[in-house]
């Protein structure tokens, strides 16, 4: 396991290039909700929060499918909006939060590691420990 501290994380996020015209952020909880307040904060934007599980504590999934565990978020006048988690492993949940999410917004993608050009870290092999987790 990769530890990487906050300090790397907000440097990589403040040289990253995001899209132009998003209006708010949406996080995928549980573990999208700290990456998507750093990128709301970043660009200064709202920031709103759609829960669902799908992997267990060893990142094995625990349902065939990801389970909505909330409200989902009203998005109001939103037109254009980052979609942001954690990790992009087998896209499952990302791909059932954008569903559940207005079909007439704009959806755009982020997340802090996986093998895919919305990853802010692509770099890391294996599992990372994030600052804020505790082990």
């Amino acid at each position: 396991m990769t530890s990487l501290s906050f300090r790397e994380i907000i440097e990589r996020l403040a040289r990253w290039k995001f899209p132009s015209g998003i209006d708010g952020v949406v996080g995928i909880a549980q573990g999208g909700v700290v990456p998507a307040a750093l990128v709301a904060q970043r660009l200064g934007l709202e920031l709103k929060l759609i829960a669902l599980n799908y992997r267990d504590d060893a990142h094995e999934p625990r349902f065939a499918a990801p389970k909505l565990l909330s409200a989902v978020p009203d998005l109001g006048i939103w037109k254009r909006v980052l979609l942001v988690d954690d990790v992009y492993v087998s896209g499952e949940s990302w791909h059932a939060a954008r569903a559940l999410l207005p079909p007439k917004v704009e959806v755009l993608p982020f997340v802090l590691k996986g093998k895919v050009d919305f990853a802010l870290i692509r770099d890391v092999d294996g599992c990372v420990q994030w600052p804020w987790r505790v082990a």
